[in-house]
């Protein structure tokens, strides 16, 4: 029986201080993939002091870190992960058994909050009315757009992203719903994370997330 190899993709901006928890909690064998989105704080040092690999986007942009993650990647099943330590990579065990499996195409980690402001109103908002939209355009009924998430390299290589900014993990559910993808949603703790969001920290940050998500939305089915 084949033995299935997983890399897991974080992306990182200004983390060192997220970064020790979140590496240990990388399950044994997994390879951590921390890509440096332009850290001013010594990020990348740390991640590969603790033994991560480390691979630098120079284009800012979480869709831009997380795809240069995925083509960093060369395991059977590629995760992502923040790297803010709001989520434990640990969690991904399960997703990855259901893709392997063959039980699911991609498995996403429905947020959970685990204390008392580790989901923000305007957060759960901005979900709230994504979900609604991502209903409406594919048929899921998804409450979720979270960044904990599994599937194989070879099936996310081919969905041909191309969103470079906040879009990118809508983008990957609206591509795999069109290309027939079984996606299944499970629940996750969610933790406050250290340090501000640098895409849902404020009601601005949320916003503009939620319209460069509405213009992913607005692709034809199948789009590539």
């Amino acid at each position: 029986m084949k033995v299935v190899t997983t890399d897991v993709v974080l992306p990182c901006l200004n983390e060192a201080g997220a970064l020790p928890w979140v590496l240990e909690r990388v399950p044994p064998g997994w390879r951590a993939i921390v890509v440096d989105n332009g850290s001013t704080d010594g990020s990348a040092a740390v991640a590969r002091n603790l033994g991560a690999t480390v691979v630098r986007e120079e284009r800012r942009g979480f869709g831009a870190a997380c795809h240069a993650g995925l083509l960093a990647a060369e395991a059977d099943i590629v995760c992502f992960c923040d790297c803010d330590a709001s989520l434990d990579p640990g969690l991904l065990v399960p997703f990855v058994r259901a893709v392997a499996e063959g039980e699911a195409d991609l498995v996403l980690g429905r947020r959970r909050p685990a204390a008392r402001g580790a989901f923000p109103a305007h957060a759960r908002a901005g979900n709230l009315a994504l979900s609604w939209m991502l209903r409406r355009r594919t048929g899921l009924r998804l409450h979720d757009l979270g960044p904990l998430r599994a599937a194989s390299r070879e099936g996310l290589l081919g969905l041909g992203l191309t969103d470079r900014r906040s879009g990118y993990p809508l983008q990957m559910v609206v591509r795999a719903a069109d290309a027939g993808w079984r996606v299944r949603e499970e629940d996750v703790p969610y933790l406050p994370r250290t340090g501000k969001s640098k895409v849902t920290g404020t009601w601005r940050g949320t916003w503009q997330a939620v319209h460069d998500m509405r213009r992913v939305l607005g692709e034809a089915g199948g789009a590539r």
